[in-house]
């Protein structure tokens, strides 16, 4: 089985896959002062949640937009599973070519969900009438929301940065004393009448206005159509309240990088 590992600013998922097949996926709260050895009794407790251990595994593959935690990530994977996990990293060979001035600053996270966004939902369009060429449009809803655009040939063109839900609630909250901090929830109505409605309705349908306005913005720019397609963890949320968004497919990044590994090594059983 395949072990692989996205660390994100907020959370670190976990994903194991038999063949092509996602057998889990499991989240840790992401901790940039993890030591070798917390880390390693982190993810074995995790995966015995799952009824998985590391004799199970026969290899790895890892994506890391936190640079403190790849280290003591490897040497954990190393020594307590016998693990030499593939790393995503600048200069890898993805399968598409990076438009990005300079490539090595998209985060690996990115480009691992337009691989594997290009594989689900794009098209090249070599199959004629019945598959015209199409690219993709990734909206990945984490501590920042980013929009990533993928060509049908397929190449990463580039993307968007906004701040995220959470990063615009606790920035709210934060600068505006009187203001209570709330869940981010769908009010009753857009219209809020108490204070708690009020803030609710302009985080989420603010929300949904920015990433509506966004996505046609970039459609505006293109000369293909695209799939657009959330992940993350606001994703459902809002893809609830607008008809921009094609499909939710919150295990995007963990298969992107099921499928940069199987680009590098013999896929594991």
């Amino acid at each position: 089985m395949l072990l692989a590992i996205d660390v994100g600013n907020s959370n670190t998922s976990i994903g194991v896959f038999a063949g092509g097949e996602l057998r889990c996926e499991l989240r840790l709260v992401t901790q940039r002062n993890w030591t070798r050895d917390e880390l390693a009794v982190a993810i074995e407790r995790v995966l015995a949640l799952v009824g998985i251990r590391f004799v199970d595994l026969r290899d790895a593959v890892v994506a890391s937009v936190v640079p403190p935690v790849v280290g003591p990530l490897l040497r954990a994977l190393s020594h307590y599973a016998g693990l030499g996990a593939l790393v995503v990293e600048p200069g890898l060979d993805v399968g598409m070519p990076i438009l990005y001035d300079p490539p090595h600053e998209v985060g690996a996270d990115r480009i691992v969900a337009a691989v594997a966004a290009h594989r689900r939902y794009g098209a090249s369009g070599t199959g004629g009438a019945s598959e015209p060429a199409r690219g993709v449009l990734v909206v990945d809803f984490g501590t920042a929301t980013t929009f990533d655009v993928v060509t049908p040939a397929p190449e990463y063109l580039g993307g968007v940065i906004a701040p995220g839900i959470g990063i615009s609630a606790d920035a709210l909250f934060a600068r505006a004393a009187k203001l209570p901090r709330v869940d981010i929830a769908r009010p009753a109505r857009v219209i809020g009448t108490s204070t708690i409605m009020a803030v609710q309705s302009g985080l989420l349908y603010g929300y949904v206005g920015l990433v509506e306005g966004m996505i046609r913005r970039i459609r505006g720019e293109l000369d293909h159509p695209v799939a657009v397609v959330a992940t993350g963890g606001f994703a459902p949320d809002v893809a609830r309240e607008t008809d921009v968004i094609d499909v939710v497919d919150d295990a995007l990044v963990l298969e992107g990088l099921r499928l940069v590994h199987a680009r590098h090594r013999p896929p594991a059983d």
